[in-house]
């Protein structure tokens, strides 16, 4: 098979691996789009992404617009000439002009099993929901949101010790994999686009730090899975008498008990839930690093009874 012209279009470290194959397999990379780049550090200097900092390192035109409504911007998209385009996460909405400029459309890789979890936090909806598995789909881009029919899928299981984290790099490395038999299977005509089916559809919502805060009326499991589905970003925390405790991992115990949630069954960090309890294994004090939970109780002991939603009375201790 010819290789094709590809416009690659990404944003974060989830997409590098996927341009990385499709560069591997001699596809031409004709150019890369991403978001522009961003203050980061105490510095605030400027930062390429790292789908940019990659097409940089690999000497391929990168372009940043900051939205696709222009129609300069469209035109500049179209003159790639591109045979296909491939979006993934690259956090810009394509207007249609753009969506059918390449001659075989936008493809994109999107890491749920379509058509559940369609938007934009797919990887820690599933966790948190309690999946049994997720995946990767790749599918043709039409206007509305992940709603194209799918090319290809993988699956992969979400266990009881997978992590938001564990699960983004399993999925980044599938998609990669996955795209470039897409493309393969698109052009010679082995794989045929299919219909997400319309049962079934659920959206996962955009991430947000006001859903942090640890809810200890909420049973246990469900509250072990949040932790694992929004560490780390934007993490999970309790507030004890004033103070932040962000919570690093816990893990869940079932313990039939009647004492009112947010309560210390023991001396050792098990929290009473409304079911059953949950272990904090790791967590971090204000003004402190990262500890397990027996460093933390050494050096703040915390007895059993201790009401975990305490305000602020006794603060500084």
């Amino acid at each position: 098979m010819k290789p094709l012209r590809i416009v690659f279009m990404g944003t974060p470290d989830f997409s590098v691996p996927c341009l990385q194959s499709l560069a591997e397999k001699g596809h031409e990379i004709v150019a890369v789009y991403s978001q522009p780049p961003r203050p980061a550090g105490r510095g605030q200097k400027e930062k390429l992404s790292p789908v940019h900092a990659y097409a940089a390192d690999q000497g391929w035109p990168a372009f940043t617009p900051k939205t696709f409504r222009s129609s300069d911007v469209q035109d500049a998209f179209r003159e790639h000439n591109a045979d296909v385009a491939v979006v993934v996460a690259y956090g810009l909405i394509l207007p249609t002009e753009a969506l059918y400029a390449p001659k075989m459309g936008c493809v994109n890789v999107h890491a749920s099993l379509l058509p559940r979890w369609r938007g934009a936090a797919p990887i820690q909806r599933a966790i948190e929901a309690g999946d049994a598995e997720s995946g990767v789909c790749i599918m043709q881009m039409v206007e509305e949101l992940d709603a194209g029919d799918v090319i290809l899928e993988g699956r992969i299981d979400i266990t009881a010790t997978t992590t938001a984290s564990t699960l983004h790099d399993a999925l980044s490395v599938l998609g990669g994999k996955l795209i470039v038999e897409a493309l393969d299977g698109l052009e010679n005509g082995a794989l045929l686009p299919t219909a997400q089916p319309e049962e079934g559809v659920t959206y996962a919502k955009k991430l947000s730090r006001d859903e942090s805060e640890l809810d200890w009326t909420q049973p246990a499991q469900s509250l072990e899975r949040k932790v694992r589905a929004l560490t780390p970003w934007p993490g999970v925390h309790f507030t004890y008498q004033g103070d932040r405790f962000k919570v690093q991992q816990v893990s869940f115990v079932e313990k039939a008990q009647t004492a009112v949630p947010g309560t210390l069954l023991d001396d050792d960090l098990l929290v009473a839930c409304g079911e059953n309890a949950l272990r904090i294994e790791r967590l971090q004090r204000p003004g402190k690093g990262v500890m397990d939970r027996k460093a933390f109780l050494n050096g703040f002991p915390l007895k059993r009874g201790t009401d975990l939603t305490q305000a602020n009375e006794g603060k500084g201790r």
